[in-house]
């Protein structure tokens, strides 16, 4: 029998704009539970979304992660300088047959669909699936998804289901501005850097079946996955740049960190917060449990 592959985790941000306490609790509990478990902690900027991306965002998180006392393994990983990688799966894809080209416009999905999707938008009837009408030409190509049930575990949801054609449809892989997929990097990302074991912010939950049918296609084992409650403020909303979540400031220290572990469940004694940095992420790595995360979809962040 094989040994047991090394825990290897990951927080990948996207630089839409500076690090807010959501993003924070994200990283500390993907950090700690590496470190708990005697794991690797991989840090990877998701700037795939180039549109999207802020000038000089993944600077400062860097920054910010350094100053609240984040140690990574290996390099940086950003996701615009690996679109080979990226290119090579599609096309892995295509010549088995699982991707196909798509000529749709979205105005055409909207009259066309009849159902929504997992994720609120218009389930994708599957229009070209048996190919392009004559005379069109592709703007986007999808990945075939089954008619059948994915289920998995989840280290803090529990028991998690879903049928991929009748909940989300053929999704994109590559879209009709040439940007590449969010589930298409991530999938090529976690399986070239060995990552093993995902947590990660519930709201990424219903993209889970998706991306362990794309780890199946393409013939690479799906990590374990772990989903945290979001922090959403008094509206209800997720915190994001959108939402106008104010950014997490790393001179607070110890303080900050103290908050987001009682997010997530622990308890914290009160001479915590009086440590130094390093003592602090001693003591927090040893008092780490998984378990006493909530199983919330959504927990109110009183800023």
């Amino acid at each position: 029998m094989n040994p047991p592959l090394p825990h290897r985790g990951r927080f990948a941000p996207s630089p839409t704009g500076p690090l807010h306490f959501g993003s924070l609790v994200a990283a500390v509990a993907s950090y700690l539970d590496a470190r708990a478990n005697g794991g690797e902690w991989w840090l990877r900027i998701e700037d795939i979304d180039v549109p999207r991306t802020a000038p000089g965002a993944a600077d400062g998180i860097l920054r910010t992660l350094e100053g609240f006392g984040f140690e990574w393994d290996g390099e940086v990983v950003f996701q615009s300088r690996r679109l080979d990688l990226y290119h090579a799966a599609l096309v892995r894809l295509q010549l088995a047959g699982l991707a196909y080209p798509c000529s749709c416009s979205r105005r055409e999905i909207a009259a066309s669909a009849t159902r929504r999707s997992v994720d609120g938008g218009l389930l994708y009837p599957g229009s070209c699936r048996a190919g392009l009408r004559d005379g069109a030409a592709a703007r986007a190509w999808r990945l075939r998804v089954p008619d059948r049930e994915f289920v998995f575990r989840d280290r803090v949801q529990g028991a998690a289901r879903q049928n991929l054609e009748r909940e989300v449809g053929d999704f994109v892989l590559l879209r009709a501005d040439g940007q590449y997929a969010y589930q298409l990097a991530v999938v090529v990302d976690d399986a070239a850097q060995g990552i093993n074991s995902v947590v990660r912010g519930v709201d990424l939950l219903d993209s889970t079946a998706r991306q362990i049918w794309l780890l199946q296609c393409l013939g690479w084992p799906a990590p374990s996955y772990a989903h945290l409650p979001v922090a959403v403020n008094r509206a209800g909303e997720k915190l994001s740049k959108q939402t106008r979540a104010p950014a997490v400031d790393p001179s607070r220290g110890v303080g900050l960190l103290v908050r987001a572990l009682r997010f997530l469940g622990q308890p914290v004694p009160g001479e915590a917060e009086r440590m130094a940095l390093p003592d602090f992420w001693r003591w927090a790595v040893g008092a780490w449990r998984i378990s006493r995360v909530p199983t919330a979809r959504a927990i109110l962040f009183r800023g």
